[in-house]
C-alpha cells in the first residue's frame, strides 16, 4: 500500500523527467535577420526561410532541388499554355479553416499589390495570364505563352488564407493578425531583431514535427552565432564560420552537415549611368565617364581577383570559386566553364586600353550580417583590386537597409547573392531587361540589358521540356556572360551544426527548416 502510494505521488514528477513525454524544445541560431514575416513582401531568404515554418506553397523543393508535391498533390501541363493544379483534401490553416482555390488565387495576386517591396515576388507571378477555379481543389493556370518553369515559379509563391489577409497590411502579418497559414508551426511571438517564437501546429497535414515549440533565434554575429552553440543556448545553428568547421568536427557534442550549395555570390556593377556616384578618378574627383559600362573595365576587375585564395582564405574553404550565376548541377550552368583565372598583370593591360593607365577609384558596398564572411570578401576583394591600381574602399550596411539602397540603383558596385534551381529564372530576374510590368529585371539594379540575352532567355522558358529548356538556358548564360554585366565570385557551400543527438537534411537551397530536423 505504502509503495502504491508512493508511486501514486512520484508519477507527476516521473512524466515531467521523461524525454519522451516532456514537452520537446528547438532552438535554432539564425544568420541572418528577419525583415517581416509577410511572405510576400521581401524575397530574400531569410525571410522566405522563416516565413516557411507557418506558410506552404503548391509546389516545394526536396533537399537537393527536385519539385515535390506541396499543398497540390499533382500538377499537369493540358496543353503548352494551361497547367491544372489539384489541391491536397483535408488541409486546414491555423484558424481551422480549409484550404480552397480561392485561398491560393488571392495569393497569386497579392503580390502585386505590395507595390512598395524592396524585392518583390512578381517575377514569380507575372507569366500568369488566367486562373481559373474549376472547383474547391482544382485550379487552372494559363500563360499568353507556352511556359516551362511555371511549377518552379509556383515553388516561391506562398499560399496565405484569403479570410485572413484580405485587407490586411504588412504590420499585420508582423504583429500576428494576419498570420494564418498551414504550416507546421503557428506564431506566438515575433520579437524584431532578436527571435520568433512558434508552436507546433497539430492540425497540420504532413509529418508533425518533432518539436512541441520552436524559437529562432537571430544571431548575425558570427562569434555570438557560435557562443550561443556552444553554451547550449541553442541546438543548432546556420552558417558555421569556417574558421570554426575543424574545431567543431572534432567535439563530439556536435554534428556537421555540409554541402556545396545553390546561392552563388557576384558583384552587381552600375551599367547605365555616365557618371556613377561610388567612382572617381584617385584624387577623388568625378570621371567624365562611367568606366563600369566599358567591358574590358570589367574584365581586368575580374582578372583581378584571386577566387581560388578568396575561397580557401577569407572563405575558410566554404566556396567554389563560381564563373556562372547557377552552381554547377544546376540548369544552366553547362560543363565547361572555369572561373576567370588570376591575372592581375593582364588586368592591368585591359585597364590601360580601356583609357586607364593609372586606373581610377571605387567603392564596393555590401552587407554585413547576410552572407558567409561578406564584409570580410569585400574587403579582399578591395586588395586585389589595389594591386592593379583600382583605388578601392568598402563601406557595408546591415542588410534591412543595404537591400532597400540596392534596390534604387543607389551604389556603383555592389555584393549580392542569389540562389535559383534554373538558369534561365536566374538569368530572368538578374539579367533581363527591366520591365514592371512583365516582372523581368526585378533585381537588375545594375540595368543591364541586351536583347540577344533576352531572346535567349524567352527560348529557354518557352520549353516545356526539360533536356532542351536546360540547353537553351546554357546557351542564355554562356551569351549573358560574355559581356560580364555582374562578376561571379564563388557558390556558397552551406554548414549546419547541430547537437550531436540531432539530424538535418542539408539543403542545397541552404533554408533552414526546423520541422525537418529530427532526434537521431
Amino acid at each position: 500500500m505504502a509503495r502504491r502510494l508512493l508511486l501514486f505521488l512520484l508519477l507527476p514528477l516521473l512524466l515531467l523527467a521523461s524525454p519522451a513525454l516532456r514537452a520537446a524544445g528547438l532552438s535554432v541560431g539564425l544568420a541572418a535577420d528577419v525583415s517581416s514575416l509577410d511572405p510576400h513582401y521581401l524575397n530574400a531568404a531569410p525571410n522566405i526561410a522563416v516565413a516557411s515554418h507557418f506558410f506552404e506553397t503548391l509546389v516545394a523543393v526536396d533537399k537537393d532541388g527536385q519539385l515535390v508535391p506541396g499543398l497540390a498533390q499533382s500538377w499537369q501541363a493540358i496543353n503548352p499554355t494551361t497547367w491544372e493544379f489539384k489541391l491536397r483534401p483535408g488541409v486546414k490553416f491555423h484558424d481551422g479553416s480549409p484550404l480552397t482555390a480561392e485561398d491560393v488565387v488571392f495569393s497569386l495576386d497579392r503580390p502585386a499589390s505590395l507595390t512598395q517591396s524592396p524585392g518583390p515576388f512578381t517575377g514569380f507571378t507575372r507569366a500568369i495570364s488566367g486562373k481559373k477555379v474549376v472547383d474547391a481543389h482544382t485550379l487552372r493556370l494559363t500563360t499568353a505563352q507556352p511556359y516551362g518553369p511555371l511549377p518552379l515559379d509556383l515553388a516561391s509563391i506562398f499560399i496565405v488564407s484569403k479570410k485572413a489577409a484580405a485587407k490586411a497590411t504588412t504590420e499585420d502579418f508582423n504583429s500576428g493578425k494576419a498570420l494564418v497559414g498551414t504550416g507546421p508551426f503557428r506564431l506566438v511571438k515575433f520579437r524584431r531583431g532578436e527571435a520568433v517564437e512558434l508552436a507546433r501546429f497539430d492540425g497540420y497535414w504532413g509529418e508533425k514535427p518533432a518539436w512541441d515549440t520552436l524559437t529562432l533565434r537571430i544571431l548575425p554575429a558570427d562569434a555570438a552565432r557560435l557562443a550561443a552553440l556552444l553554451a547550449g543556448q541553442v541546438d543548432m545553428i546556420e552558417g558555421v564560420p569556417g574558421a570554426d568547421v575543424a574545431r567543431l568536427k572534432k567535439d563530439a557534442r556536435f554534428r556537421l552537415e555540409q554541402r556545396v550549395s545553390w546561392r552563388t555570390l557576384f558583384l552587381q556593377l552600375d551599367l547605365f549611368r555616365d557618371a556613377s556616384p561610388f567612382v572617381t578618378d584617385l584624387a577623388g574627383k568625378p570621371l567624365a565617364k562611367n568606366p563600369l559600362k566599358d567591358l574590358k573595365v570589367r574584365q581586368a576587375l575580374s582578372r583581378a581577383i584571386n577566387r581560388e585564395a578568396l575561397a580557401a582564405r577569407t572563405l575558410d574553404g566554404l566556396g567554389v570559386p563560381a564563373s556562372r550565376l547557377v552552381a554547377p548541377g544546376i540548369p544552366g550552368h553547362g560543363q565547361q566553364p572555369a572561373a576567370e583565372p588570376y591575372d592581375p598583370e593582364g588586368a592591368k593591360r585591359l585597364l590601360a586600353e580601356a583609357g586607364y593607365p593609372q586606373g581610377f577609384a571605387l567603392t564596393l558596398h555590401g552587407p554585413n550580417n547576410r552572407y558567409l564572411n561578406d564584409e570580410q570578401i569585400l574587403q579582399t576583394l578591395a586588395q586585389f583590386f589595389g594591386r592593379i591600381g583600382v583605388k578601392t574602399k568598402v563601406e557595408t550596411l546591415p542588410l534591412a537597409a543595404y537591400f532597400g539602397r540596392l534596390r534604387h540603383a543607389d551604389f556603383s558596385a555592389a555584393l549580392l547573392g542569389w540562389g535559383s534551381l534554373s538558369g534561365d529564372f536566374a538569368l530572368r530576374t538578374l539579367l533581363g531587361t527591366p520591365d514592371e510590368k512583365s516582372g523581368w529585371g526585378a533585381w537588375n539594379w545594375g540595368r543591364f540589358s541586351d536583347a540577344r540575352v533576352d531572346a535567349d532567355i524567352r527560348s529557354a522558358l518557352s520549353s516545356t521540356d526539360p533536356a532542351r529548356r536546360s540547353r537553351a538556358a546554357e546557351t542564355a548564360m554562356d551569351q549573358a556572360m560574355q559581356q560580364l554585366p555582374v562578376i561571379p565570385l564563388h557558390h556558397q557551400v552551406a554548414t549546419w551544426a547541430l547537437r550531436a543527438g540531432l539530424t538535418y537534411p542539408a539543403r542545397i537551397d541552404e533554408f533552414t527548416f526546423a520541422a525537418q530536423v529530427r532526434p537521431r
